[in-house]
């Protein structure tokens, strides 16, 4: 049973009951997509907090992404909506790690795998000991562009 799901359930209520319109269609939102989640597939199962993690920061990297498209837009309401529910979202996600931290994991990774010399071929090597080490705490495209900045 999902720690983090009974706590997404628990605020929801207490949203509802305060009458905080965005906290709880938010949090409607994300309960969705985890029973979606739970549902994809073959056979029906319950998610692990991991899982639960990760299916948050798919949710909060969508509401980045529709924020900036808003914002190109000209629809600033639109973007201030996804960006309040982004907030939201971010209580329940590991603390984020800055470009400096992606960096020493990253400079840590090519050392360890001795990949400095091999350039751009190294790549999934690299990755492949950063992505467990960031999971849920940095976003992919950054830790990508990290990686290819210091391999190439």
């Amino acid at each position: 049973m999902s720690t983090l799901k009974d706590q997404l359930r628990a605020d929801l209520t207490t949203a509802m009951k305060a009458r905080d319109q965005v906290r709880s269609s938010t949090l409607r939102m994300v309960l969705a997509a985890v029973a979606n989640a739970e549902v994809a597939g073959k056979t029906a199962r319950e998610l692990s907090d991991d899982e639960v993690v990760t299916v948050l920061g798919a949710e909060a990297k969508k509401r980045r992404e529709a924020a900036a498209a808003f914002d190109e837009g000209g629809r600033e309401e639109s973007a201030a909506k996804e960006r309040a529910e982004a907030k939201v979202i971010a209580v329940y996600l590991p603390e984020q790690l800055d470009a400096a931290e992606i960096e020493r994991i990253v400079a840590a990774a090519v050392e360890s795998t001795g990949a400095a010399g091999e350039g751009m071929r190294a790549m999934g090597k690299v990755m492949g000991v950063v992505q467990p080490q960031v999971k849920g705490r940095a976003d992919g495209g950054a830790v990508a562009a990290e990686v290819r900045r210091q391999l190439g």
